[in-house]
C-alpha cells in the first residue's frame, strides 16, 4: 500500500502520493484561495477534511468523499453572542470516538460534530473554562491546536494557555501544566498560560506524554500530571514549534529547533531534525540528505509521521520524508506555496 500525504498550505491543499517513498505525484491546488491550516483522511472511512480559512469567508471545514474532486463545505460555525467572542481561525481537525469530529480553533475554543462535519457544536466545558480569563494569544493567535484521544482519555494544547485533559469526553478539562516554564510569564511556573506549541500522545504507551513548548521540550510518563524538561542535552535551541514520534518505540522522538523565540528559523542556519532514542535524555542530528544551511521554518502541524516513515513541510515549499530513524531525507516536492501543515495516510 501506498502513502498519501494532505499537505496544507497558504493557497490551498496539495495531494501528494507514492508506492515507494522515492517517486511523488502532486495533485492541487485544491480548494485554491483558502489557506489550509490542516487536513486529515479520516481513517474510518476515507473522507478527506480540512480545516479552512479566508478573509473573506472566515473560517469553516470543507470535506470530500471522492479524493478532493468535489467539496461540502460546513454550515456556519460560530460561538454563542453572549460570549462576545469571535471565531478567528480553525486550526486543527482530528477523528474522534465512534463518529466523533473535533475541531480546535482560535481563541482558544474546541467543537464536536456527531454528522460527519456538516455542522459543529462548540465545547461549553472548554469554552467556559474557569482559567479563561488567564489565557492569552500566542504570535499566532489564541489556538487549539493539538487534539489527541487515546485510551478514554482527551488531550487538548492551546496558544498561550496550556495543556489540558479530559476524562469525561470533554464534559470538564483539567489543566495538565505541572512544572512546565513560562520563561515570558511574571510567574514562573502558572497553573494556566504555558505557550505549548505542539502535544503528541504515544499511542502504544498512552501515559506518556510529548510537547515542544516555547520553553523547550517535555515530556510526561504519568498522562501529563507531572512533565520533564529534555533539551539543553544535544539540542542547540530550546525553541521550535513541531515534535513527531515512532509510534513503534515510546522512547524515539523528533524535534526540528528553531534559532530563538525573536528569530523564526531554523536552528543554527541548517535545517536540522533532531531524534532521541532514549526518552529524551540524549538527542542527535539526523539530517542526511537535508541541506546544511537554510533559513527556513517548519511549522507546529507541518511534521508528521507514520508506523514506515517521518514527513515534515517547510515555510519555503518543500516536503522531505525519511524512513522512520532519519537516516536519509529525500525531497517529496518543491516550490509550493507556504506550507501549513502536512498529514499522512494510505493511498
Amino acid at each position: 500500500m501506498g502513502v498519501l500525504l494532505p499537505v496544507g498550505t497558504r493557497k490551498g491543499l496539495f495531494l501528494l502520493r507514492s508506492d515507494d517513498w522515492q517517486q511523488w505525484q502532486v495533485e492541487g491546488p485544491l480548494l485554491p484561495g483558502w489557506a489550509v491550516y490542516h487536513a486529515i483522511v479520516d481513517p474510518r472511512d476515507g473522507t478527506l477534511y480540512a480545516a479552512t480559512n479566508n478573509p473573506v469567508y472566515g473560517a469553516t471545514v470543507h470535506r470530500s468523499s471522492d479524493h478532493g474532486r468535489n467539496w461540502e463545505r460546513a454550515g456556519e460555525i460560530g460561538l454563542p453572542e453572549e460570549t462576545e467572542l469571535k471565531l478567528n481561525a480553525n486550526w486543527h481537525v482530528e477523528p474522534g470516538r465512534d463518529s466523533e469530529l473535533w475541531l480546535g480553533g482560535d481563541p482558544g475554543v474546541l467543537f464536536r460534530s456527531d454528522d460527519g462535519g456538516s455542522t459543529w457544536e462548540v465545547n461549553r466545558g472548554l469554552l467556559d473554562h474557569p482559567t479563561r480569563e488567564k489565557w492569552q494569544p500566542g504570535a499566532g493567535g489564541m489556538c487549539c491546536h493539538s487534539i489527541q484521544l487515546v485510551d478514554g482519555s482527551m488531550y487538548i494544547a492551546i496558544s498561550a494557555a496550556g495543556a489540558f485533559r479530559s476524562e469525561d469526553g470533554g464534559e470538564s478539562w483539567t489543566p495538565i501544566n505541572k512544572e512546565v516554564a513560562a520563561d515570558f510569564q511574571p510567574e514562573k511556573y502558572p497553573e494556566v498560560g504555558q505557550c505549548v506549541h505542539k502535544l503528541l500522545v504515544h499511542p502504544r504507551r498512552p501515559d506518556r506524554l510529548w510537547q515542544q513548548h516555547r520553553c523547550g521540550v517535555y515530556r510526561s510518563d504519568d498522562r501529563g500530571d507531572n512533565w520533564d524538561r529534555l533539551d539543553g542535552n544535544g539540542l542547540p535551541t530550546s525553541f521550535g514549534f513541531p515534535i513527531a514520534l515512532d509510534p513503534d518505540d515510546p522512547d524515539v522522538a523528533y524535534v526540528i529547533p528553531e534559532q530563538s523565540q525573536e528569530h523564526h528559523f531554523t536552528a543554527e542556519g541548517r535545517l536540522g531534525v533532531y531524534r532521541t532514542t532514549d526518552g529524551g535524555a540524549s538527542w542527535k542530528l539526523a539530517s542526511n540528505g537535508l541541506p546544511d544551511r537554510a533559513w527556513v521554518a517548519v511549522l507546529r502541524e507541518g511534521f508528521a509521521f507514520d508506523a514506515d516513515q517521518l514527513y515534515f513541510g517547510t515555510q519555503n515549499g518543500s516536503v522531505w520524508t525519511s524512513p522512520q530513524g532519519g537516516g536519509e531525507w529525500v525531497e517529496a516536492a518543491r516550490d509550493l506555496p507556504p506550507i501549513l501543515s502536512v498529514e499522512a495516510a494510505g493511498a
